[in-house]
């Protein structure tokens, strides 16, 4: 029959055996084959990088990524799922740096390009095991012995075909812009990584004193960045804002806008003295001080200026100078800003750009050789020295870092190569409005206000491990860009067979040039790594080269499911290529994660010494319990605040009662060797428990699947949950004496098939989600009798509600039930009366008077020998209202007092009726309506001598708590038959062991025993009652405050 269960359950050592099972009989392989010609339903896997290692947020993106594939499959849908490695970019080459000791272009040059590429691609496998080892501990099913790796050959053809695509349709294009540059890698940055890398800096901005020439006079400007200074060619105003002339109290004249002459100046005036911080002299419109001329703030940028032959160092006018701080003026460097470029074109500026390509200050400026960040205190105190620096106020603002490497970035005018995105805006906003975003808030909100405000895609980048630039270029200016290895070779003399298309191998193949003869050079730049991971629909599959039918088979994915802080990258990549290439979103459906937290809310970082390691928590708690921990906790895209005890709490209120229950059925089925292959549920031969659960669980199949249907993840767990506690603690501990009768008799047949149903259900239902526990139960619940059955529950179909087992009125009269014995207990508690004590009378009033199948239910579980569905509890129990001044102060204020005498006088339990009735009690003071809501009462029941009442949820129970003789020597049976199954338990006698009872020490309880001795006798399965000291195991007690001595001996 069935293997032992052990109810202490060891989940890690079990979710190990359940691994090697998948491992040795190809599980996942054949949940892939046995749906080949089903329909598909694709998952795309956003490419890991195997140089950094997995934390703890990447399980939660595998246990998601990895639940909805598996439902998809045992709903019978073929899902392939290939893993794939994001290899290029600057992470491998600045870890390859640290590996060798240098730093930088300059010392990669000189260490050499190849042995430094051959480097890279060692390291990208650095953690691939790791990697693997982790995807599998979670349970994470993928293809992993055929992975896609963005850096292969076939790979990258597919990219470049892509580009050549992009090339042709004229998006793609080399321009002079100015973009986020990162001085140490040596590289701009698309605005996509620049949003991820944003942190709050405080830093000194510099009010400046710009000479007028030809005045005694000077133009106040605001700049946040003082190094840009030397770097001035001209002022920038608001054309229709008021900018004034004034005399200032620290005796300069200035020029300011109207807006913040206060704001600015204010702090020079001494209003005590009568001093005035400044005298307006005269007024303009910004539009009146175009072309006005002011002296060069620093001699480097006049000549500069002279030496391009360019009019520089006058006031220029734009409208999106605002008012809202600073002075309304503005430092223009065209090198430095895109409004500040855009400005440099509109009125011809010469280009000024004393800053090289590592950040550092130009000879040019007094501040050679210094980093940017390291000139500006330099640069104000220089100013202040000159006279020329009227403030350096603080400010704290938000600036981009290097995601990479941390280092401040700059806006730097450099030619990058760009897609332009500008242009298909609109088919991008089109194609984001048919995916289903969850939440929808980032997909119309955060994504789509992105995608709105898009920019160009800068996606060169001036590094050396990447996929190449496909682009050649020759003297004459003409430019061609290769879609294909094949093209390749069949326009280059010098291509080797087997080219590799990385640098330095690709920087050595040269093309002639159809224009004019000439060699064309490939260009230096290798592409944004964004793009690689983007391109994963198509490059997967060496599209458009091969497997033509097999890409259009799973594009688009009908899922996908990352990080919020993928939403400027992997979604973003995805969506724009998707849009340049096919004009459809690459993706139906986007569940939106939240970043896991440490329990207090805070970011994990290993400075913080709050990081979790995931192997750790894996190898404590199980990949099961921390699946469910994270299906349950919160909404997928809140941010998870993971901790040992939230995990532990979820693992025993669901899996440890799901377990439970299980080991419950094989205890008693192998004790009466039951064989559910041997017996068919008859619908009609069942009892209202087992109809009910049953109506329960086919109800659960609809929920459950249409919550995960609609990747309503914690709303599924829920439910699921919920229906195990009811299982476990309503059925099987209501009907343990059922599974304990002699025999086989047709009611026992019927509670075993209706649980044994009912589990088998549950573990299919829930072995998308907890795959590993699943397995176990399934293995040896069901295999084990029926050799029919697929070999793993992952093999299974999903199962399928049957409407006619479906009795909404059954399952709405036992939530009733449930409601009744809730309060029926709460009131035992309060009366202070033991349920094992039996009650006389029991008065119910609700809106449904319950049949008496259920009335027996409440009766034999309250232990109450009758119970009464009355109309009125007032003549048991009345209720005293008093005002919730939270709420009720704010609401009515200076009515408060004539509410709260309102409430002490009025008739208690026709105002509870009204409020159970209407939802408020309504009533006026002093002429004023006034109506008071559950929420702005604090309610107290009044109980009467010899009755205890509970209400809630429109129920009133009462209990009536007057003990009779005979119900106290009831009561005595019950705690006797109580204590004796105790010492049972302790002391390790087997369930069906047959024993002898010893009493002693107490003459009343021994009578007891005479007077109920069959009784007992029965239900603790003993031969004999002996009154005398004895027996293998004794105990003394204290039953209601009689002393006795019991002891148990097995026959």
């Amino acid at each position: 029959m069935y293997e032992k269960v052990s109810s202490n359950f060891d989940f890690v050592s079990h979710e190990k055996a359940v691994l090697d099972f998948w491992k040795k009989n190809d599980i996942f392989e054949k949940s892939i084959e046995n749906r080949e010609g089903c329909p598909t339903y694709t998952f795309y896997d956003g490419p890991p990088t195997a140089n950094g290692k997995p934390h703890i947020g990447h399980v939660l993106t595998r246990v998601i990524k990895d639940m909805i594939p598996r439902y998809r499959t045992m709903k019978g849908y073929m899902v392939p799922r290939k893993a794939g490695w994001d290899t290029h970019g600057l992470p491998v080459e600045l870890e390859v740096e640290k590996l060798l000791g240098i730093n930088g272009k300059d010392q990669i040059e000189k260490y050499g390009v190849e042995p430094f590429i051959k480097l890279c691609k060692e390291s990208v496998w650095k953690y691939k095991g790791m990697w693997e080892d982790f995807s599998n501990t979670v349970g994470f099913w993928a293809d992993m012995e055929h992975p896609y790796v963005t850096y292969h050959n076939s790979y990258i053809e597919s990219v470049w075909w892509s580009l050549k695509e992009i090339w042709n349709k004229g998006l793609l294009y080399k321009g002079f812009k100015i973009v986020p540059y990162c001085p140490r890698c040596g590289t701009p940055l698309s605005s996509h990584e620049v949003a991820q890398g944003y942190k709050a800096v405080k830093e000194r901005s510099a009010i400046v004193r710009f000479k007028v020439k030809g005045e005694d006079a000077y133009f106040l400007a605001w700049t946040t960045t003082p190094w840009t200074l030397p770097s001035n060619v001209a002022l920038c105003v608001n054309p229709d804002e008021t900018y004034c002339k004034v005399k200032a109290a620290d005796g300069y004249t200035y020029y300011i806008a109207e807006a913040l002459m206060d704001t600015v100046l204010g702090s020079l005036g001494d209003e005590e003295n009568g001093v005035k911080a400044y005298e307006v002299l005269e007024s303009f419109k910004g539009k009146d001080l175009e072309y006005k001329e002011y002296e060069p703030l620093f001699v480097c940028a006049g000549e500069c200026a002279a030496k391009q032959n360019k009019k520089a160092h006058f006031v220029t006018a734009d409208n999106y100078v605002t008012m809202s701080d600073g002075t309304g003026i503005v430092h223009i460097a065209p090198a430095f800003g895109e409004d500040d470029a855009r400005i440099g074109r509109n009125y011809d500026l010469p280009f000024v750009q004393f800053v090289d390509g590592k950040g550092n200050m130009t000879h040019e400026t007094p501040y050679a050789g210094k980093f940017v960040k390291d000139a500006d205190p330099l640069v104000l105190q220089d100013l202040d020295k000159e006279g020329k620096l009227f403030a350096a106020p603080k400010f704290e603002h938000d600036y981009p870092f290097c995601w990479r490497c941390d280092t401040p970035l700059i806006y730097y005018a450099r030619e990058s190569w760009f897609i332009k995105m500008t242009a298909v805006k609109d088919n991008l906003v089109k194609n984001n409005n048919t995916v289903n975003w969850i939440p929808e808030s980032i997909g119309k909100g955060r994504f789509g206000d992105w995608l709105e405000n898009i920019q160009d895609w800068g996606i060169s980048r001036n590094r050396y491990w990447g996929t190449p630039l496909n682009i050649w270029e020759c003297s004459c200016g003409h430019r061609h860009s290769i879609g294909s290895i094949a093209e390749l070779k069949e326009l280059s003399d010098n291509c080797p067979d087997d080219i590799e298309l990385h640098r330095p191998f690709i920087d050595d193949v040269t093309i002639k040039c159809e224009k004019c003869g000439g060699v064309m050079k490939r260009v230096p730049e290798v592409i944004d790594c964004w793009y690689d991971s983007g391109a994963m629909p198509f490059a997967q599959h060496h599209y458009p080269f091969e497997n033509q039918e097999v890409f259009k088979q799973q594009f688009p994915a009908a899922f996908i499911s990352e990080a919020v802080d993928q939403t400027r990258g992997w979604f973003y990549s995805l969506m724009a290529i998707s849009t340049l290439l096919f004009d459809r979103s690459p993706y139906e459906n986007v569940i939106v994660l939240g970043l896991v937290q440490d329990e207090n809310g805070q970011k994990m970082s290993k400075s913080k010494g709050n990081a979790v390691d995931p192997f750790d928590a894996l190898s404590t708690y199980g990949a099961d319990a921390i699946r469910w921990y994270f299906y349950t906790n919160s909404a997928p895209w809140l941010p998870n605040r993971f901790h040992g005890k939230a995990v532990v709490e979820g693992q025993r209120k669901f899996m440890g009662t799901l377990w439970n229950t299980y080991a419950f059925y094989i205890l008693y089925a192998n004790i009466d060797k039951f064989d559910p292959t041997k017996y068919e549920l008859d619908y009609s031969k069942l009892s209202i428990m087992d109809k009910w659960l049953l109506s329960r669980l086919n109800s659960l199949i609809g929920t459950v699947d249409g919550y995960l249907g609609s990747y309503a993840i914690p709303e599924a767990a829920r439910a699921l949950q919920s229906f195990v506690d009811d299982m476990s603690n309503w059925y099987v501990r209501r009907g343990r004496e059922r599974f304990w009768a002699q025999g086989m008799e047709q009611d026992k047949i019927n509670a075993y098939m209706t649980l044994y149903t009912a589990l088998v259900t549950v573990i299919k239902l829930a072995a998308p989600m907890i795959p590993f526990m699943t397995e176990d139960i399934y293995r040896n619940l069901v295999c084990s009798v029926d050799k029919t059955v697929p070999e793993s529950v992952h093999l299974c179909d999903y199962p399928v509600a049957d409407p006619a087992i479906i009795n909404k009125d059954l399952e709405t009269s036992m939530d009733e039930v449930l409601n009744v014995v809730v309060l029926g207990r709460a009131a035992r508690n309060g009366a202070n009366i033991k349920n094992r004590q039996p009650l006389g009378r029991m008065f119910v009033t609700a809106p449904k008077k319950l049949d008496k199948e259920y009335c027996e239910i409440i009766e034999d579980e309250l232990n109450v020998k009758e119970l009464e569905f009355v109309d009125d509890s007032a003549s048991y129990v009345s209720y005293s209202f008093k005002p919730q001044l939270k709420t009720v102060g704010p609401k009515y204020g200076k009515l408060l007092g004539g509410i709260r005498a309102y409430l002490q006088s009025v008739d208690g339990t026709a105002a509870k009726q009204e409020l159970d009735s209407n939802g408020a009690i309504s009533f006026t003071v002093d002429g004023n309506e006034v109506s008071l809501a559950a929420e702005d009462l604090l309610i107290e029941t009044v109980q009467k001598d010899g009755f205890r009442a509970e209400s809630g949820g429109g129920v009133t129970v009462v209990l009536d708590t007057n003990l009779t003789p005979e119900l106290v020597e009831e009561g005595f049976v019950r705690e006797l038959i109580s204590k004796i199954q105790t010492m049972r338990k302790d002391a390790g006698f087997e369930v069906m062991d047959t024993i002898k009872v010893y009493v002693s020490g107490n003459d009343g309880i021994a009578a007891i025993f005479d007077k109920n001795g069959a009784e007992i006798s029965h239900d603790v399965l003993a031969t004999e009652i002996i009154k005398a000291a004895g027996g293998s195991y004794t105990k003394e007690w204290d039953i209601n405050g009689e002393k006795v001595t019991l002891g148990v001996e097995k026959n």
